[in-house]
């Protein structure tokens, strides 16, 4: 198991060089005005923070896999755990210490797993909080489909790590399918190995606050990580997605593309819709022909709504193939509502199909065809609440 990287009390050199601890006590008690906090109501999140939590238990996790998978429950001081990099904040690093155990995936090298590897954490219900961390390894040169579904409700709080081979083809599906009670805060760590291609997507319409915080490491050159995500907040929900990709290797290739749809009734006295996407991506001084490009879209079809959307790009070297961002809060395209209007589609049916037509785009990467089947569905649930 990985230690602490640098001391707490030391500066960043950069986004990548956060501080890093397997250790709780490590780590100050965060507060609203740190900057990877400054988003977040703090004192919504049920005490994950600071240690006031309600009484804990291990995670409830379910994994179905084929015959060529191989599952395992281990002690926290596996070795094989933790092998991306500790925790970087420290309700993760509150996970890691407060759990007993961790649920181990492993794809041996050269295989090919044709079924989807699904894995279920089930909240604990209500005055519940539960911890766990869930590590998947593919060896070289295998492909596998990994589905994480969370559900249920209660209050979570996890590490998330994807250790994916040299040559090796990966799929991740995140599915943040929670109760609209449920408290989740999620660190997860994608390392990528030569010639290595990931792609990870992190659907999130459930729950009452969401955070999740997905880290891209390199090892070596050739690595392709694209990242996608998208989410949907109504009332009383507040969805962060903060995501770092650290070029640390020549010649890889990275591509981030989430999108965000926010609803809420102003009247209905609840909080808000908020949303929050960071994405920092870091061209280290070592990282010669890099290609990276991370984009964030969102509607905001109503009042009472907020979207935050917040690109940052480090780059230490000028020899890369190509470096950019884009972030955009909006409402409608005015003319493409003209344009079915006009052509007698009414109003409420227009918006549908451009809110629709607006998630399509991540919705058609997901490669397993019963969750894009159930991605639609949720949307258009979504946008029942608009008529």
């Amino acid at each position: 198991m990985a230690t602490a990287t640098v001391k707490n009390a030391s500066g960043e050199n950069n986004k990548g060089d956060a501080f890093t601890s397997f250790n709780v006590d490590d780590f100050a008690v965060p507060g609203g005005r740190d900057e990877v906090w400054r988003f977040i109501a703090l004192r919504r999140i049920r005490g994950l923070h600071n240690g006031k939590f309600a009484p804990a238990t291990e995670q409830d996790v379910k994994v179905e896999a084929a015959e060529n998978v191989t599952v395992e429950t281990v002690s926290k001081d596996d070795e094989r755990l933790g092998t991306a990099g500790a925790p970087v904040d420290r309700v993760a690093a509150q996970a890691w210490t407060s759990m007993e155990s961790a649920q181990l995936v492993t794809v041996s090298a050269n295989e090919q797993v044709t079924e989807p590897i699904r894995i279920t954490i089930t909240g604990k219900g209500e005055d519940v909080t539960s911890f766990g961390a869930t590590s998947v390894h593919v060896g070289a040169n295998a492909e596998a489909t990994v589905v994480l579904t969370y559900r249920g409700s209660g209050t979570h709080a996890d590490n998330v790590e994807f250790i994916v081979g040299d040559n090796a083809n990966v799929n991740v599906i995140v599915d943040a399918n929670w109760d609209t009670d449920a408290i989740h805060l999620s660190n997860q760590i994608v390392q990528v190995g030569r010639d290595a291609h990931v792609r990870h997507t992190v659907a999130t319409f459930g729950g009452q606050i969401v955070r999740i915080v997905p880290r891209v490491k390199y090892t070596a050159q050739g690595g392709n990580a694209e990242m996608y995500g998208m989410y949907f907040a109504d009332d009383g929900q507040y969805i962060e997605n903060r995501l770092t990709v650290d070029h640390s290797e020549p010649n890889c290739r990275s591509r981030v593309l989430y999108k965000g749809a926010l609803q809420a009734d102003p009247t209905s006295g609840k909080p808000e819709a908020r949303t929050c996407w960071v994405g920092d991506v870091l061209i280290r001084a070592n990282a010669d022909n890099t290609d990276t490009y991370e984009t964030n879209r969102n509607l905001v079809l109503s009042d009472g709504a907020r979207a935050d959307a917040i690109p940052n790009l480090e780059i230490e070297t000028g020899e890369i193939a190509g470096a950019g961002h884009a972030a955009t809060v909006g409402r409608f395209d005015d003319e493409q509502m003209f344009y079915l209007m006009s052509r007698g589609i009414p109003k409420e049916d227009a918006r549908r199909m451009i809110i629709r037509g607006f998630f399509s785009e991540i919705i058609n990467n997901v490669s397993v065809e019963s969750i894009r089947e159930d991605l639609e569905s949720r949307v258009i649930e979504e946008l029942g609440v608009l008529a």
